[in-house]
């Protein structure tokens, strides 16, 4: 009967089940290198900020219809900028945040093609396509409660991507109006969130209230062991997605 050696344990030796493969437990040998990164959820809530006031101020008729294309070119930023913040979110095991920052940065990005190129439908196109993210929002209000300042910005976006849908669809002004209105309220609270999440950063405590619960309050009030529990089963960690 063959023996092997388990790593770490000199002079002990096992017998190697016959026909199956011996795998050595490599706990003791591995380790797990977290890089700290700066938090990019204020350039995320101030990027929306800027977008959804642009977009409000269109859709009020502060701007002429003429300069649609203007305002389109001004937003396609936000999709870059929000991209660049999904990317880090993803790297600071916030897949919530990542997921929603990411999905913002293809609408930013879908909206400025449609309305720089003056595209044929583009209202009616737009107008299904905020419905189709009036759902994804409400999906993810339902799991963002504990993380209060994403939660804010998704609870005050949803009306406004209602009312930009159904705007569209059936080109009623005053729905436009009101999603126009409905866009300066999130700008407003994004901008809260943004500098609320800056000053907490650079005075490492909450000077804003921000509201976080649950899970969302312990991982920024924990200690070490709180932020590295169960860190074994986390994505990039584990085998598999």
């Amino acid at each position: 009967m063959s023996t092997v050696s388990v790593p770490g344990e000199a002079g002990d030796t096992e017998p190697a089940p016959p026909g199956r493969r011996f795998e050595p437990d490599l706990r003791a040998m591995t380790r797990i290198n977290l890089r700290p990164i700066a938090s990019p959820m204020p350039l995320g809530f101030f990027t929306v900020a800027i977008a959804s006031a642009m977009t409000g101020c269109l859709q009020l008729g502060v701007f002429e219809a003429g300069d649609r294309r203007a305002v389109a070119l001004c937003v396609l930023p936000a999709f870059a900028l929000q991209l660049v913040v999904s990317v880090l979110a993803f790297g600071a095991r916030d897949v919530i945040a990542a997921t929603l920052m990411g999905t913002f940065a293809g609408s930013w990005l879908a909206y400025a093609l449609v309305v720089g190129t003056g595209a044929a439908g583009g209202h009616r196109v737009l107008g299904v396509f905020n419905l189709a993210f009036l759902c994804f929002g409400a999906l993810m209000a339902a799991v963002t409660r504990p993380k209060r300042a994403l939660w804010l910005v998704l609870v005050v976006s949803l009306p406004r991507w209602a009312a930009t849908g159904l705007a569209g669809l059936t080109g009623a002004d005053w729905l436009g109006y009101t999603a126009g209105a409905l866009g300066i309220a999130v700008a407003l609270v994004a901008t809260y969130a943004a500098f609320a999440l800056m000053l907490e950063d650079m005075r490492s405590e909450e000077v804003l209230p921000i509201g976080r619960s649950g899970p969302a309050h312990t991982a920024v009030e924990g200690d070490l062991a709180v932020q590295l529990r169960n860190l074994e089963r986390q994505a990039g960690v584990r085998r598999t997605l």
